[in-house]
Parts: C-alpha cells; sequence; structure tokens
C-alpha cells in the first residue's frame, strides 16, 4: 500500500509541474541573420562562381582593349576624337573594379562566409555604378564618332581617317557589350544576396516561435 501510494503522488506531482522534462524540447534561438550557404545551395554557387568568372573575363577583355589603345597612341593621337573614352581612364580603372568584383564573386562562391559576401556585395554595387558610368562615357564616345566621320570628308588623309573611325566604331561597340554585361551579372549577384539575406532573416525571426 505505501508504494501504490508513492507512486499516486509521483503522478500527481507530474501532472502539476506539467508536461515531463522528457518531452520539453531544448529551445533553438538562430542569432545569426545570414548563415552561410550550405550543401543544399551548391546551384547557387557554382552560378555566383560563373558569374565572377564571366566579370573576371569582361575585365580582362576591357582592359586588353585600353591596353591597344594605349599603346598605339602614335597611331592614334592625330585621331583621338575616335577614342575619347581613353582619355577618360574608363578602360584601366573599370577593368580594375570588374576583376576585382569578379574575384570575389569567385571567392564567395567557393567559401561563403558573412564578412566575404558582404563584401562581395559592397563591390558589385560599387561595380555597377562603375559599369554605368562607363556605359554613358563609351556611348558618348560612339555619340561623337559620328561626327568625326562626317569630318573626314575634308581631311586630307581621307582613308586613314576611315579607317580609324571603323576600328574605333569596332572597338567601342565590343567595350559598350561588356559593360552592360557587367552591369546585368552585378545587379544578378545583389539580387541574389539581398533575397538570400531576407530570406535568411525571416528565418532568424521564425525559428524562435517554432523551436519549442
Amino acid at each position: 500500500m505505501a508504494s501504490r501510494g508513492d507512486e499516486n503522488a509521483e503522478l500527481e506531482a507530474a501532472s502539476a509541474g506539467g508536461t515531463p522534462a522528457s518531452q520539453v524540447e531544448p529551445e533553438v534561438v538562430n542569432n545569426s541573420v545570414y548563415q552561410p550557404i550550405n550543401g543544399s545551395q551548391n546551384q547557387q554557387k557554382e552560378k555566383l562562381q560563373a558569374l565572377g568568372a564571366v566579370q573576371i573575363l569582361n575585365g580582362a577583355t576591357v582592359l586588353a582593349l585600353g591596353v591597344f589603345i594605349g599603346s598605339s597612341q602614335s597611331i592614334f593621337r592625330p585621331f583621338r576624337q575616335f577614342f575619347l573614352v581613353f582619355y577618360t581612364g574608363y578602360p584601366l580603372w573599370g577593368a580594375v573594379f570588374f576583376i576585382v568584383s569578379g574575384s570575389l564573386s569567385v571567392a564567395a562562391g567557393r567559401k561563403p562566409t558573412r564578412k566575404l559576401v558582404e563584401h562581395n556585395f559592397g563591390m558589385n554595387i560599387a561595380s555597377a555604378t562603375i559599369a554605368l558610368v562607363g556605359f554613358v562615357f563609351v556611348s558618348i564616345n560612339l555619340a561623337v564618332n559620328k561626327y568625326s566621320l562626317k569630318g573626314c570628308l575634308s581631311s586630307q588623309s581621307l582613308d586613314l581617317c576611315i579607317c580609324m573611325g571603323v576600328l574605333s566604331n569596332g572597338i567601342m561597340s565590343l567595350m559598350l557589350i561588356l559593360t552592360l554585361l557587367e552591369l546585368c551579372i552585378n545587379i544578378s549577384v545583389s539580387a541574389m544576396w539581398c533575397a538570400e539575406n531576407k530570406c535568411n532573416s525571416r528565418e532568424a525571426i521564425s525559428s524562435p516561435r517554432n523551436s519549442v
């Protein structure tokens, strides 16, 4: 009788205390606003690395075009109105921004730590601004080329002037395409970062409520 009374007392104490401790799951609180990309997001990591590789290739091509124009100044100097974008320095500092932002994108895709991804986001915003400025410069250069070609009609070196105009149009057109591509990539990478950060922020808010 004494043992049965002890069992009844234990049952009453358990019912008064609420849910047994064995059925209570520990509360898990996620204090991190950003979580690194896990194994289930390998496709996103590969996409980020691919976009970064294209950024590096764009920057290298723009830099090569700038070096070509700079190394041919002895030929282009009498026709420098066809290569005004070179004197803005965009083929040099623009290419550096593209290469750096692409390198950060590749690094963030391989090892997506919070600090590295934030640096990549900031660099892509800066690179997008540079690409927008470069787009304006190259567009102005192409517009000036039309008037410069019309001026070639009264030039003594008509054939050379036309050749320089055609060469300039080709280089500027390629640079314009690369600049637009870079701008699109920067926007895409920034959008990926914003979407990932927003998703992780929702998880951080909802996880304390659903943890018990």
